[in-house]
């Protein structure tokens, strides 16, 4: 077998990495907010609801920032309903998630939650069923000082100070179908609205950036069309595009699901023509950054699927109203583990956090990043207790160590193919060959002293022998490699197994002559840490 190898220059940047790359994701539909992090009756609850054991694992862990309250959630979020005192609240439905929306957790407390965690919150504001002015009040509420009405009702509800939100999403996935007040058919009328409603919200308060839609799947029939012709008319309004993509595989196809990333870069060069595209366009020195706030690799079953049907599928999924179906009464003192596939065990771990790679490799232009299961691999939680789930350490460590400016990372190894599948009506994934089995990104920190390679042998079967050629930055030497697997991909970590899975120091890794030379496990998560000398 041919060794693998991976190089990086320090006369080759990428782009300086962003705090926000490894941001989380909170929206509440199952038990992601239901239960686990707000549970009124649960020994732990503080005076708002929310467990404390669950704010001091996330706390720790460092995490920086979460977009919320959603999500799909928002296109009908009322959030004017849900301030002020408790009984005097409007209690709705959500047609998103067909469910009740408990009246205890609100706008305030979502962003109070996000205070309790040291961590800065995204906000995602209703562009369905909301407006303009809705807007308008919502950041003034927010973000001013006092001496208006919003912003002085913020301070009658208690909290004096304001939240200072610096990063507003126009809508979520406005463009699908399933969403309410759906900009599908008139990409540019989203446009229009977005630049006017991003145009109002700076003229509030000049400190903050905006977030414009695009197509929420690269799968939608209408990509990429559809985002050139909204993007004509607010690009010089907004600071980034939001991008979403999940990618999904067959149970038990781990070479589909890990290769996942592939796709991902074809969606992020796609949208980096589209862009680059409207700049030209509009003849303007602005380069438009992006910010990838809900990404997940999954292993779902393949639906059953409808040939022939086009673009009538993508209705019939989204239109038809199951009556059955009925509205889901939360159950905010239970949790009932519907949420647990992400970071849940080794393969969930590392195939979630890939992306995160890939975004390292694309620094100079992705700035934001939200794993949609983010803190279901910060916070394994029942309905007692909380504990380190498997997926806190490869996201944790990217956290802690991957800083500073990523540097182009050369990565050669041996490949397979991924034969095309589909998952469903929509989602269709086409043959992918030459699919490297060795995927890495570095991190260089030099006001620290740190330099970092990640890599991930995506190869469930086999070890694998890397080189890392890192001698062209002479000032450093090798400290440790890291590494995280398990013969037992399915392995987990629980409250009475805790430590069922744990990073551990390769010991075998050596350094000759400026270069590293080490094994990696099968299906396993790499860390090479280097300090200067």
């Amino acid at each position: 077998m041919a060794i693998a190898k991976i190089t990086a220059h320090p006369a080759f940047p990428v782009g300086e990495i962003s705090k926000r790359l490894y941001s989380g994701y909170m929206e509440p539909f199952g038990d992601t907010v239901y239960g686990s992090i707000f549970n009124p009756s649960h020994r732990t609850a503080d005076e708002l609801g929310f467990r404390r054991d669950y704010i001091d694992q996330v706390r720790q862990s460092g995490m920086p920032a979460a977009r919320l309250p959603g999500g799909n959630l928002v296109s009908g979020w009322r959030w004017k309903d849900s301030i002020g005192p408790i009984g005097q609240r409007k209690a709705h439905v959500d047609l998103a998630w067909f469910q009740d929306l408990p009246v205890g957790l609100g706008h305030d407390e979502y962003l109070q939650w996000m205070e309790k965690v040291n961590s800065e919150p995204l906000y995602t504001i209703n562009l369905g069923t909301g407006g303009i002015e809705d807007a308008i009040d919502l950041v003034e509420y927010s973000n001013l000082e006092g001496g208006t009405y919003w912003s002085d009702l913020r301070r009658k509800n208690g909290h004096e100070a304001p939240y200072g939100v610096k990063v507003w999403y126009l809508g979520n996935e406005v463009d699908g179908p399933w969403q309410i007040g759906s900009f599908d058919r008139h990409p540019k009328e989203y446009g229009f609205k977005a630049n006017e409603v991003s145009k109002v919200l700076k003229w509030t308060d000049p400190t903050i950036e905006t977030a414009a839609c695009v197509s929420s799947t690269p799968y939608i029939y209408h990509y990429p069309k559809w985002d050139v012709e909204a993007l004509e008319e607010c690009y010089e309004a907004v600071d980034y595009i939001s991008m979403h993509h999940y990618h999904l595989a067959p149970p038990g196809d781990l070479a589909a699901l890990l290769g996942g990333t592939e796709y991902f870069e074809d969606y992020i060069r796609t949208e980096e023509g589209v862009c680059d595209y409207v700049q030209t366009l509009m003849r303007s020195p602005r380069k438009m950054m992006f910010s990838f706030d809900e990404f997940a690799m999954v292993q779902r079953p393949t639906a059953q699927l409808h040939p022939g049907g086009g673009i009538h599928n993508q209705y019939e999924m989204n239109y038809r109203f199951k009556r059955e179906r009925g509205f889901m009464k939360n159950d905010v003192d239970h949790v009932n583990g519907s949420m647990g596939f992400f970071g849940d065990n080794v393969v969930s771990a590392i195939a979630n956090t890939l992306p995160l790679l890939t975004f390292m490799n694309h620094a100079d232009r992705i700035k934001i990043a939200c794993m949609t299961g983010s803190l279901m691999a910060l916070c394994g939680v029942d309905n007692d207790h909380v504990w380190t789930p498997v997926g806190y350490y490869p996201y944790t460590q990217l956290m802690r160590w991957g800083q500073g400016i990523a540097m182009k990372t050369q990565v050669t190894s041996e490949t397979y193919v991924i034969p095309g599948y589909d998952s469903d009506d929509i989602s269709a994934n086409p043959r992918k060959e030459e699919i490297p089995y060795l995927v890495a990104s570095t991190a260089f920190n030099d006001k620290v002293g740190e330099l970092t390679v990640f890599a991930v042998n995506r190869n469930p079967i086999d070890r694998m022998s890397v080189e890392l050629d890192l001698s062209a930055f002479e000032e450093y030497r090798f400290l440790e490699h890291i590494e995280l697997y398990s013969d037992d991909l399915n392995l987990k970590n629980t409250f009475e197994k805790p430590d069922a899975v744990l990073p551990k120091i390769n010991q075998e890794t050596r350094e000759e002559r400026g270069k590293v030379y080490a094994q990696l496990q099968s299906l396993s998560w790499n860390v090479f840490r280097f300090v200067k000398k």
